[in-house]
């Protein structure tokens, strides 16, 4: 029997170390499918335990802890990028370079660091092989793909495969388990109009691309509003909306950009075609030209029920009963690790990290350059991922 209070102990002796990655992380946030400096530190750290890390992909990693060679295989999966956006949060190790880990992704890094001491501490316990997996790009949805090109499934092939992410305005270390669909697939999109710019005195000698692009954000709410019955979840957002250079001048070009969510893929491509035509129509009845393309996707996130049943009786083990909440709906925010969900059974908790009433700084938003998360929710994480891996390999 893998003892859960020896895991939880381990994870204990190890505070210091996985609190100091992380702020390590959060220091230097970087964007997109290029981390140099966050890949090199997590290799780095890796090869200090004792690890062979290998990069498979531009920043994506991978490394393997085998105890008894059984043929079984789990997969531990932490995303690494960080956001674009200038941190105001009052923290010591705040960033000071334009982006910002507003999502928790060096809270995950870390806590697979965490999981990877844990690992190696009990070794002798693991009954297959554990795949640990630190991945770039997930806010851009580049990542998942990316790394399932390069064979991350491969050599050796895992049977199952869990990633976790924190929850800010959650209680903290509040586990929550949901079961089927828990998450909507997202479409990115832009839609560019063209037109013929000219001086603003005289619009009639040109083509207004603003007038244009302001017909199509609108036009585009009809298709929730009136095209999708209200019963099937759908929602089209326009985040992005921008042109010209000068008060006084037509522009030749107007740009939105969007992101569509839906539970179900064939919906979104069919909200994707009719941007496409919505756009082009509306443009050419202002005499005009616009065209929508694809920027990336993920799909929806199906969660296998029979191993998310595993891991919250697990995650029950570690913290109590009282500490795991079952769900069988999801939000309709996206994660690419959706892309992993469609190879092998996998399962995506949430770890709750605070919320206000525990401390003012905690609960605000994900993606908001104010967010605090928990650190004490660390060694939790840590010891969710190790002890999840180990009973999952014992068939316990």
């Amino acid at each position: 029997m893998i003892d859960a209070t020896a895991i939880l102990d381990s994870a204990e002796q190890f505070r210091s170390e996985i609190l100091a990655d992380r702020r390590n992380l959060h220091r230097s946030p970087e964007v997109g499918t290029c981390l140099p400096e966050t890949s090199a530190y997590v290799k780095r750290r890796l090869t200090a335990l004792g690890y062979e890390p290998e990069e498979i992909c531009e920043s994506g990693i991978i490394a393997s802890i085998t105890g008894e060679d059984t043929g079984r295989c789990i997969l531990l999966r932490a995303d690494m990028d960080a956001l674009r956006i200038t941190e105001q949060a009052d923290l010591a190790f705040r960033s000071e370079n334009g982006a910002m880990h507003a999502c928790g992704h060096d809270m995950h890094a870390a806590m697979l660091l965490g999981a990877a001491r844990l690992l190696r501490a009990h070794q002798n316990e693991l009954k297959g092989t554990v795949k640990l997996v630190f991945q770039p790009d997930e806010e851009g949805f580049t990542g998942a793909k990316a790394m399932l090109a390069a064979g991350v499934l491969n050599d050796p092939r895992p049977q199952a495969g869990l990633a976790l992410h924190v929850n800010s305005g959650t209680p903290s270390g509040l586990v929550l388990c949901g079961r089927g669909t828990f998450m909507a697939g997202c479409t990115l999109f832009r839609v560019t109009v063209r037109g013929v710019g000219c001086h603003g005195a005289m619009p009639e000698t040109g083509v207004d691309p603003l007038n244009i692009a302001a017909h199509v954000y609108l036009a585009l709410q009809t298709i929730t509003a009136r095209e999708i019955a209200a019963k099937t979840p759908a929602v089209v957002t326009i985040g992005k909306f921008s042109g010209g250079e000068a008060p006084n001048i037509i522009p030749q070009e107007a740009v939105l950009e969007g992101s569509i969510r839906t539970f179900d893929r064939e919906l979104s491509a069919k909200i994707m075609h009719r941007i496409g035509v919505i756009a082009k129509g509306t443009a050419e009845a202002f005499r005009g030209s616009a065209a929508a393309e694809e920027l990336a996707s993920a799909p929806p996130l199906i969660n296998d029920p029979e191993l998310v049943d595993s891991m919250a009786g697990f995650a029950g083990e570690l913290f109590g009963e009282r500490s795991v909440y079952p769900l069988d709906e999801g939000g309709m925010g996206s994660e690419d690790f959706a892309s992993y969900t469609y190879e092998l059974p996998c399962a995506y908790l949430l770890l709750g990290a605070g919320t206000a009433a525990e401390d003012p700084r905690f609960g605000k938003p994900m993606h908001n350059e104010n967010v605090v998360f928990n650190e004490d929710i660390l060694t939790r994480g840590a010891a969710l991922h190790a002890f999840s891996a180990l009973k999952w390999l014992a068939g316990e």
